[in-house]
């Protein structure tokens, strides 16, 4: 497993608008080393990826139809708030869709695909750089049974979305047999520490991760629970 990990916000980086290609924006402002993972947040993607939308926020109609048009199916309302499930599996507060850090007038959607959208970065950090590193797309969500919200992985590039650790043994020698460890979410809930939710920080580098870590990985085929594995749905 991980020993010492280092945690570096990447500054500087401008405004991100449609079209803007992320992997050359962050190689001219992040000291990259070989094995470094990239957390990149979503809102930075979908911006590059024209996941923009026009929205009166105050229009609480227009709001529900786009919540509701970017949700397979909607499982929970109360009020103003609304838990579906997107097409990608996720299941989450207004289907991820997100007035904060977007202009006035303007909603941001989740990337068509996260996964892919990290292994765009990673192929471009690479081509720029020489260097192999890998890439998260990180986003907040809250969690059923707690209080507060946290950075999870919604996609993921040449790191494994879970390691499972079933057949290996803990510290006084059991074996493991339900271990998997989500380390994607646990490397963008680290990331975010240092980027926050107001200080314009929307990139990070973790650096340190367990050798073995890195493969090819996907959160939409390793972390998205099927419905029939879910007890809760």
């Amino acid at each position: 497993m991980a020993g010492r990990l280092e945690i570096l916000p990447v500054d500087g980086l401008p405004e991100v608008r449609p079209g803007d290609r992320l992997a050359p924006l962050i190689a001219e402002r992040a000291d990259l080393r070989a094995g470094d993972v990239v957390v990149v947040t979503q809102k930075v993607v979908s911006k590059a990826e024209g996941r923009l939308v026009a929205l009166d926020g105050t229009d609480g109609a227009a709001r529900r139809r786009l919540i509701e048009s970017e949700s397979v199916r909607v499982l929970r309302r109360r009020g103003e708030l609304i838990i579906g499930e997107t097409a990608h599996g996720f299941v989450c507060a207004n289907a991820g869709i997100d007035l904060s850090n977007v202009p006035e007038g303007t909603a941001a959607l989740l990337p068509l695909d996260a996964d892919r959208s990290a292994r765009r970065i990673r192929d471009g950090l690479r081509a720029g750089t020489g260097l192999a590193v890998a890439v998260i797309v990180s986003d907040t969500f809250g969690r059923p049974w707690r209080n507060g919200v946290t950075d999870v992985a919604i996609g993921c590039a040449g790191i494994a979305a879970v390691v499972d650790l079933r057949g290996t043994r803990d510290a006084l020698g059991r074996a493991l047999v339900v271990t998997e460890v989500a380390v994607a979410d646990e490397l963008a809930a680290a990331a975010e520490l240092v980027m926050g939710k107001a200080g314009g920080v929307p990139v990070a580098i973790v650096r340190g991760v367990d050798a073995s870590w890195f493969r090819e990985g996907s959160v939409r085929a390793e972390i998205v629970r099927r419905p029939g594995d879910d007890l809760f749905r």
